[in-house]
């Protein structure tokens, strides 16, 4: 799965820190202020899907987001010793401390977040009012835009230098280099505009939202519907091609 947030339960203030980093698991955060911006993707956006119809999104609390995606040692450190049973090291290609961790399900997701909470409470870290979860798929959206209307945070084209991906088309031909066909370490790509790592490519990134076609009009700190079949992942993987790394991509 990919970054975890903080969220704040009330509007932040001038003087918020713009980076935060989890003690325990040294993980890397930054601050994603309060903003608006169009979540979805135009109808003319080659490999678009029909879940994508763009609306307007306004987040009224910023949030802190993880700079890449979870390690596969940050995550070992927390699962180690869980009661439920759970592999730490679940990976297919374990023991690779700096890249992502895969092979987890969003309860999988659910488990971790809160033996983080719970440790980072008891090292009297965490403030009241904050915890760790998963982004909402909107808060996602919004980092990895980072402030672009691209296809992707970099442009409307992708090739093997920008992502770890399935280099075919419709974005991203043969040419476009060689497929690495195993996950590559966290931060080996270009950040985006506000810093964050693999956004697009590398591994899919679990949100907090189950899946449903987007709400009509404009929608202030959207969260999904209450229920649903099956939870969203965003931002593509190495074994999908360039139309699976679109911002707007919803899986």
């Amino acid at each position: 799965f990919g970054s975890v947030t903080t969220q704040a339960t009330s509007l932040v203030v001038d003087g918020t820190p713009t980076s935060h980093t989890v003690a325990s698991i040294n993980m890397e955060m930054i601050f994603c202020p309060p903003g608006t911006f169009t979540m979805g993707s135009p109808t003319s956006e080659a490999g678009r899907g029909g879940d994508e119809t763009q609306y307007q999104v306004t987040l009224t609390s910023g949030f802190y987001l993880g700079k890449y995606e979870v390690t596969q040692a940050q995550y070992e450190t927390v699962m180690t010793g869980n009661p439920e049973g759970l592999n730490p090291k679940p990976s297919q290609w374990p023991n690779n401390n700096d890249r992502p961790v895969e092979k987890v399900s969003w309860e999988d997701a659910q488990i971790f977040l809160s033996r983080l909470n719970q440790i980072e409470q008891t090292a009297g870290r965490l403030p009241a009012g904050w915890k760790y979860v998963l982004p909402t798929e909107a808060q996602w959206e919004y980092a990895c835009r980072a402030g672009t209307t691209t296809v992707f945070s970099w442009g409307n084209s992708a090739t093997s230098t920008q992502a770890n991906f399935k280099g075919t088309e419709p974005y991203g031909g043969a040419a476009s280099g060689p497929f690495l066909q195993q996950t590559n370490d966290v931060g080996q790509y270009g950040a985006n505009p506000w810093g964050f790592y693999d956004m697009h490519g590398n591994v899919w990134e679990w949100v907090h939202d189950w899946k449903a076609n987007y709400s009509g009009g404009a929608q202030t700190n959207p969260e999904g519907p209450a229920s649903g079949s099956y939870r969203v992942k965003r931002g593509g993987s190495l074994n999908h091609d360039g139309a699976h790394l679109r911002s707007a991509k919803r899986a």
